[in-house]
């Protein structure tokens, strides 16, 4: 009797742990599913150098609207200048096994060893707007960065035709595009009559480094008629410089990426020009052809080709457009900014 009920409590028991081990193995099935998407969306894993340029919050809320109406999710990261950082959170988003990685890199010339190691997971990688070195990305887009700079430099030399000296004040010497924008910007310069008598550089697109930089180049040289930024965060900076030597206004100040407060100085007289970049359009269609890539639609041989440094990396490249007093209705036309800010402190 006692025999018996030991055989059935043992049995019963057995079951139970049964039951038990199923029940966690399903868990651990539908955890790991979670993680991976396969409830049939992509998973997309874009990594920002920072949100301390104005555009960058732009572009992110396109891409994910975009790639959420083609089917991924997308989870962003934001490395806040931090290369290792940055790093750290790929390789998180590597180990989640994400479909895609799109990187706005903090340092161009770190992340190849990073950008090999996704790839060697099966993950398609694409530098968005800054062209990773040495890593055989699957895809790079961007503005055409050698249009940028020779636009800046078209519209110093059309503003003092006669010649002149100028300040370079560039952004940081870890970004490719940088030196893109460089070659663009010495190609028009450099068979011009003005002359470039300072230049700099700064750190992680720190805009406090063009208020110094302008301040130290002064100091060697004040007589110029221009100068040029990195950017229109930079060219905040610079402009402030330039008011506080009383020099606002009567220098030809450029930048890019069409900020609000630039485009405010261009209609008030105290910044000369900005490359408008449509971000929405480069959002857009990144995040479309991130979704082809997952799809196993290959990219194109119509693409232009780009040398990362070792490897030949297809490249779509936008076209910028240089915006000034003139022609500021194509920022407001699109709705990029609205009429009364860019015209708050001026009659339209």
């Amino acid at each position: 009797m006692r025999d018996g009920i030991k055989r059935c409590l043992t049995l019963l028991l057995c079951t139970t742990l049964l039951f038990s081990l199923g029940g966690c193995g399903e868990s651990q099935e539908q955890e790991k599913d979670a993680v991976q998407g396969t409830d049939g969306r992509m998973q997309i894993g874009l990594s920002f150098d920072s949100f301390v340029i104005e555009r960058w919050l732009r572009d992110r809320d396109v891409f994910v609207s975009t790639a959420k109406e083609l089917g991924a999710d997308v989870n962003v990261q934001n490395a806040n200048g931090d290369s290792k950082q940055q790093i750290s959170q790929l390789e998180y988003l590597i180990e989640k096994g994400v479909d895609a990685l799109v990187i706005v890199a903090v340092d161009c010339d770190a992340l190849s060893e990073t950008v090999q190691k996704a790839k060697n997971q099966g993950i398609y990688v694409v530098c968005y707007d800054r062209l990773i070195q040495n890593a055989k990305s699957d895809l790079y887009i961007s503005f055409d960065n050698e249009i940028v700079g020779e636009m800046m430099a078209e519209a110093l030399v059309e503003s003092h035709p006669e010649g002149g000296k100028i300040f370079m004040i560039n952004g940081s010497p870890m970004d490719n595009n940088v030196k893109m924008v460089e070659e663009g910007f010495h190609r028009i310069i450099d068979e011009s009559s003005l002359e470039i008598v300072y230049t700099s550089y700064c750190d992680n697109w720190l805009a406090e480094q063009a208020f110094s930089g302008v301040n130290d180049g002064l100091t060697k040289e004040r007589d110029i008629c221009g100068v040029m930024c990195g950017n229109d965060d930079l060219a905040s900076q610079a402009f402030r410089a330039l008011a506080e030597n009383r020099m606002a206004g009567q220098v030809a100040l450029v930048g890019q990426d069409a900020d609000l407060s630039a485009c405010q100085r261009i209609v008030e007289g105290t910044q000369t020009m900005t490359v408008y970049k449509p971000v929405e359009e480069l959002a857009k269609t990144a995040a479309e052809e991130t979704v082809a890539l997952i799809k196993g639609q290959k990219v194109t041989s119509e693409y232009q080709t780009i040398s990362d440094g070792k490897y030949k990396v297809p490249y779509i490249a936008l076209q910028p457009i240089a915006v000034t007093k003139k022609n500021m209705s194509i920022i407001t036309d699109s709705g990029f900014h609205a009429a009364e800010d860019v015209y708050l402190n001026v009659s339209e």
